[in-house]
């Protein structure tokens, strides 16, 4: 039982998704507990990607005695039928926590911790997490490194597990110009601002946030058109930062250079479409889902070398790797791969072979089957 309270599309919410539907692929029964009140923006999407079992809760936010009972007795009644309880915030950890607390069939309780922001070592989380949870585990080593040093989770009951991309739904060989005609770039004589035949599409899928590097790569573009680089970007995303983005690349003259996409239903046909795919994060992005979707597709890829990308990639070989923010060494990066195609090519293949083997959500479900086995080894 996979219990989220998000009240939006997330990455804790994808990644508990996803986990559920790895689960039920690998022949289990799996159940995600949802927020009640979220049926568009998380249990569609939820169903979208597949999951089959969902159940709601209140899971308001703080403390709200009436709902928090309510959500408590339902709890009570689903611990006899689950073999593990898997939370991934702190509203739904404490909830499963004090259920296994006053239940007579206590159930084996793992903790996802998703974001890099240090855990209070305060005495209810010495609690919470030194006795009541059986198993931290993390997006990234970074994370999983925090967490013990915190001094609340022994270091054998805290691990990494990276990873999450969708293996059926992202995979190398996709015909990138019949992606690219169906997003509005097409081939031969194009209009005003919309990229030739054979220019090479540089994108970016993320939400427009600050510390997603938006403006990083609008200046590094900048610099690129100067020097007589042919590329196009796309974007693909929506968020408060979007209007800043389009009046930069309004600015630095990229206008005819760039495409907005707004939000997409089918990531996997954008990043398709890509020559060169960018995470140019300014820090660490938790579970970095887009990169390992990038990945998982065989697109040449350059990162910045924060987080999880710095963990489980190798510059030169599986990406390129720049310093997070540094414009100049991103356009230095993308003008190599820009000017080489072989190379692209490479990186490409060397990405989706890493990804398939490692970093796709059924391998990573399948290394956490693992860790609920040794917790629940009778299930």
């Amino acid at each position: 039982m996979h219990v989220v309270s998000c009240g939006g599309w997330s990455s804790d919410a994808y990644w508990a998704a996803r986990v559920c539907r790895e689960l039920e692929r690998a022949g289990h029964d799996a159940t995600l507990v949802c927020r009640r009140g979220t049926e568009a923006r998380v249990i569609s999407r939820a169903r979208s990607l597949g999951v089959e079992r969902i159940e709601t809760l209140s899971l308001r936010t703080g403390l709200r005695p009436a709902a928090d009972a309510r959500d408590l007795r339902a709890v009570l009644e689903w611990l006899p039928g689950a073999d593990v309880v898997h939370v991934h915030r702190s509203k739904e950890h404490w909830l499963a926590a004090i259920a296994n607390r006053v239940s007579p069939t206590r159930r084996p309780l793992v903790r996802t911790r998703h974001i890099v922001q240090p855990i209070r070592p305060h005495a209810l989380n010495r609690w919470l997490y030194r006795h009541a949870t059986d198993l931290v585990v993390t997006v990234s080593e970074a994370i999983r490194r925090q967490c013990i040093a915190a001094g609340l989770v022994p270091q054998d009951r805290v691990v990494a597990l990276p990873g999450g991309a969708d293996g059926e739904r992202f995979r190398p060989g996709k015909d990138g110009a019949a992606l690219g005609r169906e997003l509005g770039l097409p081939v031969g004589k194009p209009p005003a601002g919309v990229p030739p035949a054979g220019v090479p599409i540089v994108g970016l899928l993320s939400g427009f946030r600050v510390m997603k590097g938006h403006s990083v790569v609008v200046e590094a573009a900048r610099s690129l058109a100067a020097s007589g680089r042919a590329f196009h970007l796309l974007f693909a995303g929506q968020g408060p930062f979007e209007p800043a983005i389009r009046d930069s690349v309004a600015r630095a003259g990229l206008g005819d250079r760039a495409t907005f996409l707004g939000f997409v239903d089918d990531p996997a046909r954008a990043v398709g479409a890509l020559d060169i795919a960018l995470y140019p994060s300014l820090e660490s992005d938790g579970m970095s889902r887009v990169l390992f979707e990038y990945l998982a597709a065989g697109r040449a890829v350059i990162a910045s070398r924060v987080g999880v990308a710095a963990e489980v990639l190798k510059d030169g070989e599986s990406a390129l790797l720049v310093p997070g923010g540094d414009a100049p060494e991103l356009a230095r990066a993308l003008d190599r791969l820009l000017g080489d195609p072989a190379l692209r090519r490479r990186l490409g293949e060397s990405a989706a072979a890493l990804a398939h083997e490692r970093l796709t959500g059924a391998r990573l479900t399948a290394r956490l089957i693992d860790h609920y086995r040794r917790l629940a080894p009778a299930s």
